[in-house]
């Protein structure tokens, strides 16, 4: 996986991010955070599911996509270590839910909103995500 930084990639991510949550809260009324979009799938409420689906179907997609036209720029064929990969998922799955919701809810579309809630959440995010890292990399005895 590649590590360099890449400015331009980067702000035209962010661009399209912000394009598709613009775009669901103005068509849709809908908040793009997406543990919340994924957590109505299994809590469903009457006629709210399509829209869910497809926002998880297109996701999924570009992420298949993106995996099959730039692999080297992602972490699709870095296999090394499966079990921290399911244990990163089932954490971050917790954390979501204690921390009322993701970065994508809190970071783009609170922070956005100006809602301190999420402000607050998602300076939490960073420094736990920044912690992490320090530990992987500095303290854990590299195999």
């Amino acid at each position: 996986m590649s590590t360099e930084f890449l400015p331009i990639q980067s702000i035209l991510g962010g661009i399209i991010i912000g394009l598709a949550t613009m775009l669901l809260l103005l068509f849709n009324g809908k908040i793009s955070g997406i543990s919340g979009v994924a957590k109505g799938l299994f809590f469903p409420i009457k006629n709210d599911s399509i829209w869910r689906i497809v926002f998880i179907f297109g996701l999924i997609l570009g992420g298949g996509v993106f995996c099959v036209f730039w692999p080297e720029q992602t972490a699709a064929g870095n296999h090394e270590n499966l079990n921290v990969m399911a244990i990163s998922g089932l954490l971050v799955g917790i954390g979501t839910a204690v921390g009322g919701g993701c970065t994508s809810g809190h970071g783009i579309c609170g922070i956005s909103r100006l809602s301190l809630r999420s402000i607050l959440a998602t300076i939490l995010f960073m420094i736990s995500g920044g912690l992490v890292v320090f530990i992987l990399r500095h303290l854990m005895v590299q195999q």
